[in-house]
């Protein structure tokens, strides 16, 4: 279906886990398992600099494509992508490998999913690693209600992922290298000028409104690029889009978690300059999590790394995980 991963010391396997087919990368045989959730719009491959390195550290790693993505199943249903079901993804995956437990690491989109797993199912994990998102417990407010309210008529990604129609899919599988490229780029990337500048909704989709880029970023080969966008290409855009559209039934889904707090050690990272954690710095990171967090480890910001820190800087989030995992 996809042939064989194109990373030495790399395999891929089919499993089924929570009713779905699961395509997992794999290294290592041995040894504590990691499990890496990426995110939206990545799949396995956003980890590449990951799998191996911790395999050689003694590690069982595994990065799935999740649901929706790559040549895992895509469910039809919206609902089939909301926390609840992603969440017994993850279980399911280390049911099927025989796991009785693992440490959790996830990026943009995946640490929603690390979160919520770890926060759902405590006993299965030993350790959580976030990546880029923070967590700062379940919101007063439905987060799509905040939202329409902050942007109203102007474009905002998420509330256009959540319009009717499919209209997001629609732009994004007519251009997946113009959506991708534009997206992987470091925060100095230089750009041509965006083509739609307006910032009603109604002037138009996403792509028109991020700069295509005038070159790659040193950390993205053109290899690489092709790649993600391959598979993207293939899958198509709706399963990953189909997270966006659970936003108000995920708050709606974890009313009961209101006021539980993350049990397991966890290291949140991220680069300072992500645009997801809005220029917060490691005290405020702190100060929000550890209300939420028990036992809170660390908070590691790159300097001058946006929102893909895994692949923007691989040797220091290594470096930062594998610390962490050596304190445990």
């Amino acid at each position: 279906m996809s042939g064989p991963a194109p990373i030495a010391g790399v395999e891929f396997q089919t499993v089924q886990a929570n009713g779905l087919n699961f395509r997992l990368a794999m290294a290592g045989d041995s040894g504590p398992l990691m499990l890496l959730a990426h995110g939206w719009p990545e799949s396995w491959y956003n980890w590449r600099h990951q799998l191996v390195f911790f395999a050689e550290q003694g590690y069982r790693v595994v990065a799935p494509d999740m649901r929706g993505y790559g040549s895992t199943d895509a469910p039809d249903a919206v609902d089939d992508y909301d926390i609840e079901h992603l969440a017994a993804d993850m279980v399911g995956i280390l049911d099927v490998l025989e796991e009785s437990s693992a440490i959790l690491v996830g990026h943009d989109w995946g640490s929603i999913v690390a979160w919520n797993t770890v926060l759902m199912y405590p006993e299965r994990f030993s350790a959580l690693i976030a990546m880029s998102v923070p967590y700062s417990g379940r919101a007063p407010q439905s987060p799509m209600e905040s939202w329409r309210e902050a942007f109203a008529d102007n474009f905002y990604y998420i509330l256009y992922h959540n319009e009717p129609g499919g209209v997001a899919e629609a732009e994004y599988d007519s251009d997946p290298y113009g959506l991708i490229s534009r997206l992987y780029l470091s925060p100095d990337s230089p750009r041509q000028a965006a083509m739609i500048t307006d910032p009603l909704r109604s002037a138009g989709g996403w792509i028109g409104r991020l700069g295509a880029p005038t070159g790659l970023p040193d950390w993205l080969s053109q290899a690489d690029l092709d790649y993600v966008v391959g598979e993207f290409e293939r899958a198509g855009f709706r399963g990953g889009v189909n997270y966006y559209r659970n936003f108000h039934r995920n708050w709606e889904l974890t009313a009961d978690y209101q006021g539980v707090k993350i049990s397991v050690p966890t290291l949140f990272i991220a680069g300072e300059q992500d645009v997801v954690i809005a220029g917060a710095n490691k005290a405020r990171l702190q100060g929000a999590m550890n209300r939420v967090v028990d036992d809170l480890r660390d908070v590691v910001l790159f300097p001058n790394i946006g929102h893909w820190v895994q692949q923007e800087a691989p040797d220091a989030t290594n470096q930062a995980m594998l610390r962490f995992l050596q304190e445990l």
